[in-house]
């Protein structure tokens, strides 16, 4: 893909995204409405040009077929368009628009900022190094079914590789972008972090994306970017205590969370997950409110690293 080429899809993007967020702000808008932000955004419209009827069809098609978020229009009430909610969103907030809930809160943010540019040095941001600058390539990648060859440099191998690979879908956990692609030379879907990146290029090779392949299905038992196919599917419980409780009550784990028991002293919650390693983690960043009740091997896994941590700490100094 050229530059050319993919400072449009970018431009693109970020026209899809203003418009999701201007509806999605407004609840309902007329076309009307929506022209007239359109024709005051300073930040994508520098012309003051209105967009044509014609053109918000388009961008409606565009935002349904790349977000799967569909733009209904109201007929009855003044022609007015909004977002169609998402029945599952309500029962797992780590839905399909989880990452572009992302991607609008931080066009949003940056939106405020060019707005507000006298008050930059007052609010602070972490810095994380997402790999955000890769993303619009991706978007056009998995949208054309093309290969791409990239440049990496995984935390295993002392020296960057570069290889081709076949996009399937994008991923965000915790602030960082991933990319699930099948792997040509493994003949086997494999996960790449954007950061990890060092360069990107577009080929003209296309690739077969499988009809019945369901990134979200993927995914569904994990808990965040490892879905290991040696990791079988169990049921685990643990009970949380004191004020950690409202944490887990307020952000579930995982969208399987369920809450089985609960009384003054803990709250029960129970898990249909595959407990990979980024799971384990998480839990034992709570270790100090948290017991591992089932499965069995979970429970003297958490037993061991308390021992372990325990004999660092009583050593003497």
């Amino acid at each position: 893909m050229s530059s050319k080429k993919s400072n449009k899809v970018a431009t693109l993007l970020k026209r899809y995204i203003w418009l999701v967020e201007t509806i999605q702000q407004a609840g309902k808008i007329t076309y009307e409405e929506i022209n007239i932000k359109w024709t005051n955004s300073d930040d994508l419209n520098e012309l003051k040009e209105d967009i044509p009827l014609r053109t918000f069809h388009n961008h409606r098609i565009a935002i349904e077929e790349l977000f799967n978020i569909n733009i209904e229009c109201d007929r009855q009430n003044g022609y007015r368009y909004y977002i169609e909610k998402d029945e599952d969103e309500d029962k797992n907030k780590n839905s399909k628009n989880g990452a572009l809930t992302w991607m609008l809160n931080a066009f949003a943010i940056s939106n405020l900022l060019n707005e507000s540019k006298g008050i930059r040095d007052r609010i602070l941001f972490e810095n994380i190094p997402s790999g955000h600058q890769y993303l619009t390539k991706f978007i056009g990648a998995i949208k054309e079914n093309l290969k791409v060859e990239m440049t990496y440099q995984s935390f295993e191998r002392k020296e960057p590789n570069t290889y081709e690979i076949e996009p399937y879908c994008l991923k965000v956990f915790r602030q960082r972008w991933y990319v699930l692609a099948r792997s040509p030379y493994y003949d086997q879907l494999r996960i790449y972090s954007l950061d990890r990146i060092q360069e990107l290029k577009i080929t003209n090779s296309r690739f077969d994306y499988p009809a019945d392949f369901s990134p979200e299905g993927f995914f569904y038992y994990s808990f965040g970017i490892i879905a290991s196919s040696n990791q079988d599917l169990e049921t685990v419980k643990v009970k949380v205590y004191n004020n950690q409780r409202k944490y887990f009550e307020t952000l579930p784990l995982h969208h399987s969370q369920t809450l089985i028991e609960e009384n003054s002293e803990y709250a029960m919650f129970q898990y249909t997950i595959c407990p990979t390693y980024d799971f384990v983690q998480e839990l034992f960043m709570h270790a100090e409110n948290v017991e591992v009740i089932k499965p069995e091997w979970l429970r003297k896994e958490f037993a061991n690293k308390v021992q372990q941590m325990s004999e660092i700490y009583n050593r003497k100094i």
